[in-house]
């Protein structure tokens, strides 16, 4: 079975590893990006990362992108979302088909 794991503050995660996901808690960028090379190296499947953090991740993020292995997803804090997962999520469904088909307009 793939492994998944949640890296982000107590408050946002905790809950995730109710459900039997692998929860990391961190609140800074530098201890978020070790975290997320080591369940890279791990062989974790996909990766979900608050968006509080997945700014702090994005060099780290980078390196990942074009293996397909871990997915890293960017996931809404306790505070709410800050519309990082639907525009990765938009950047992918583009360049997957070409051009932007969830676009409102």
């Amino acid at each position: 079975m793939a492994k998944i794991g949640v890296i982000g503050d107590r408050d946002s995660v905790l809950l995730f590893k109710a459900v039997g996901l692998d929860v990391f808690l961190e609140d800074e960028g530098e201890s978020a990006n070790r975290t997320l090379h080591r369940l890279a190296r791990e062989g974790y499947a996909a990766v979900l990362v608050t968006e509080k953090l997945f700014p702090a991740c994005a060099e780290t993020i980078m390196e990942y992108q074009g293996e397909p292995y871990p997915a890293i997803i960017p996931i809404p804090d306790n505070q709410g979302s800050r519309g990082l997962g639907e525009k990765a999520l938009r950047q992918n469904v583009e360049k997957a088909v070409g051009m932007d088909i969830l676009s409102n307009t």
